[in-house]
């Protein structure tokens, strides 16, 4: 999260201006064409919990703590917690936790749907690096491609309805036919083998 001892000093157009880059820097990330991972080892409070909403999947410790804790400081989250917290665990559940400031471990975390894994923390402090980096691994052998437009896909179609969202779906589905790295899946799959996409 910030500075609160920076923000302290500052003037009412330097907060403004501070929170409207924070805010912009956390949409790119969320806009980022490939597929996002937080890893979440310590703590995630206010800002830092805003960039983790930001990402597509959330990996924590269990001795992580996450919390909106702005209206605390008598001020709201300002970099999309109060949009994408309740698109995460639900509209009821979001208000509770941004109205009494709660910090969640991350068991709790877990349990709401905030994350999607926990993990024991370890003696080197980087468990959730580390379950991150398994799950990249996962990604990584997929078709370049089509992660970006089923990214693409997920996001746009949550935001609309079920036959929009449909209508998206086959729009992104029609950008994979003309790619070479269909053709390759098709041919690695026939011949057995991994398939070597170039994301084209």
């Amino acid at each position: 999260g910030a500075d609160l001892k920076e923000r302290a000093k500052m003037h009412s157009s330097e907060v403004s201006s501070f929170v409207s880059k924070a805010r912009a820097t956390i949409n790119e990330m969320a806009n980022l064409p490939v597929p996002t991972i937080a890893a979440i080892d310590g703590a995630a409070l206010g800002g830092g919990l805003e960039l983790a909403l930001a990402c597509d999947i959330r990996v924590a410790a269990s001795s992580a703590k996450m919390g909106l804790v702005e209206t605390k400081l008598a001020i709201i989250p300002g970099a999309g917690g109060t949009q994408r917290l309740p698109r995460t665990i639900g509209v009821s559940l979001a208000k509770e936790l941004i109205f009494s400031a709660r910090i969640v471990d991350g068991e709790e975390a877990k349990s709401i749907g905030l994350i999607s894994h926990v993990v024991e923390q370890n003696e080197a402090g980087d468990a959730a690096y580390r379950r991150a980096l398994a799950l990249a691994r996962e990604f990584l052998p997929q078709g370049p491609v089509a992660m970006r437009v089923a990214k693409l896909a997920i996001n746009q179609g949550m935001e609309v309805d079920l036959v929009t969202g449909l209508a998206i779906e086959e729009a992104c589905y029609a950008q994979t036919i003309p790619t070479k790295d269909r053709i390759e899946g098709l041919l690695a799959f026939k011949e057995k083998r991994p398939p070597r996409y170039k994301g084209e």
